[in-house]
């Protein structure tokens, strides 16, 4: 497949490895034993753990797209720190902002006093948002997670509109802490009411396209709007522009220009979950910007970090109206991930990144379709930008298959190439790798992933 480089955009991210230092004794690693740290985890570390189980590598260096195991194996990464690292591993834009705050002697922890780190961080991160929330901001630091954001979001609507319910949508994954789990697509006991998020190959009305969209819209507003639905005024809405651990689901422009026109006329604070889909990684520099549509608050974190923990909000300064403490941590002024954060994103800005990843989305979906045509177990191809989804099923039914998604991932994981699953049932194959991609890392990584799916098909029958 022929892709097209944009001059000097990547380069630095196709840089060769370093060689290893003293600090990361890469021959130290390999005499400990891969196998050895993996077991000393196992026993340490607790059953929650998640990604170690699934990708069971020990990474002592890395570049780019590039990771290199304690065994001396490389695999190309296109689960980025679950869409952290935007320029990628290491890239060395990032590795001189953290050197030149470390080389200054300023302080590293600062809870949250102004520091000219900060300054040039918010700067550059008010100069890349939507210009109608940018006019009329206001900016909390919150802990070092994009739950913790979250959390911080929620609170302040609440706080604001004197409300306590909350909308949200099936499928949303806001978050691992009590608040955010509430207004995700798997809680149990909840304050929030769950509306239908607009899919086209699952859709919820069994008709998708437009059609289901507009079903899923009027849904909403009949049941804001029923004086017997059940369903008080809520204190905000909030909703991922592209839902991602719930699936790789775009939000249809039209349907989330409609999800403001209903939030606004009823005054609704609209809160857009941007922590996955922030920072070019859908092919514009916000989720929100493909819809043009303004939020009332914005949850960022991921990739506004550099690849080091910072979450904050954004949100109209109507709605601050919190008293001093009312929202806090004490890791919120981390400085070496403000200055790690203003590197990525003035580079993002800067390389046209965002459209960077528009284009080559774009070509990689069109490759993954061709890729689907001949493989009836990819029943559904899907994404925005450098997000993208495959969605597994059963050929004879086209019920979701999870056994295969897992299969898949274990044979792209023996072929040297690192991808997640998400959506419901697990059975969406997810790629996000870092905006630096290359033409020739692209095609990297579709040509593993073309070999691992009938080697997994043949696996699991």
């Amino acid at each position: 497949m022929a892709f097209t480089e944009p001059a000097g955009a990547a380069a630095a991210a196709t840089q060769p490895l370093p060689r290893a230092t003293p600090q990361v004794p890469l021959q130290g690693a390999r005499a400990a034993g891969h196998d050895g740290i993996l077991r000393r985890q196992a026993q340490r570390e607790s059953a929650a753990r998640t990604y170690a189980r699934s990708l069971p590598i020990v990474p002592v260096r890395a570049r780019g797209l590039t990771i290199e195991g304690a065994d001396g194996r490389r695999y190309l990464d296109c689960l980025s720190g679950a869409g952290t690292l935007a320029l990628g591993h290491n890239h060395p834009v990032v590795l001189e902002a953290v050197r030149g705050v470390l080389d200054s002697g300023a302080p590293l922890h600062v809870l949250d006093l102004a520091t000219p780190v900060k300054d040039a961080f918010t700067t550059e991160l008010f100069a890349n948002l939507p210009p109608a929330l940018a006019a009329d901001a206001r900016i909390q630091f919150c802990g070092p997670a994009g739950t913790d954001a979250v959390e911080a979001a929620l609170k302040l609507v609440r706080t604001a509109t004197g409300r306590s319910g909350l909308l949200a949508f099936t499928g949303a994954y806001h978050g691992m802490t009590a608040g955010a789990l509430e207004a995700s697509g798997g809680a149990a006991e909840t304050r929030v009411t769950r509306l239908p998020y607009p899919q086209d190959f699952r859709c919820p009305f069994g008709v998708g396209g437009p059609e289901g969209a507009e079903l899923a819209a009027r849904w909403t507003e009949n049941l804001l709007d029923d004086p017997k639905g059940g369903i008080p005024l809520p204190a905000g809405l909030i909703v991922e522009p592209v839902q991602g651990e719930g699936g790789v689901n775009p939000a249809p422009d039209g349907w989330l220009r409609r999800m403001r026109e209903i939030t606004e006329s009823r005054e609704i604070p609209l809160i857009a979950d941007e922590v996955q889909t922030g920072v070019g990684r859908t092919g514009a520099f916000w989720g929100v910007d493909h819809a043009g549509v303004v939020p009332d608050v914005m949850v960022l974190s991921k990739a506004i970090g550099g690849s080091l923990p910072l979450a904050v909000i954004v949100y109209r300064s109507g709605l601050d109206v919190w008293t001093p403490g009312a929202h806090a941590g004490t890791f919120r002024g981390n400085q070496l991930a403000m200055a790690a954060g203003t590197a990525t994103l003035a580079f993002v800005r800067e390389n046209r990144l965002a459209e960077r990843a528009a284009v080559l989305g774009d070509r990689m979906l069109a490759a993954l379709h061709g890729l689907a045509s001949g493989h009836p177990c990819i029943g559904d191809v899907r994404g925005r930008g450098l997000m993208i989804g495959l969605e597994l099923v059963d050929p004879d039914t086209g019920a979701a298959a999870p056994a295969l998604a897992a299969a898949v991932r274990q044979e792209c994981l023996e072929r040297g190439l690192i991808v997640e699953l998400g959506g419901r049932h697990g059975a969406v194959v997810r790629l996000l790798p870092p905006l630096t991609l290359t033409d020739e890392q692209a095609a990297a990584v579709l040509d593993r992933l073309a070999d691992a799916i009938p080697a997994a098909t043949r696996r699991t029958r």
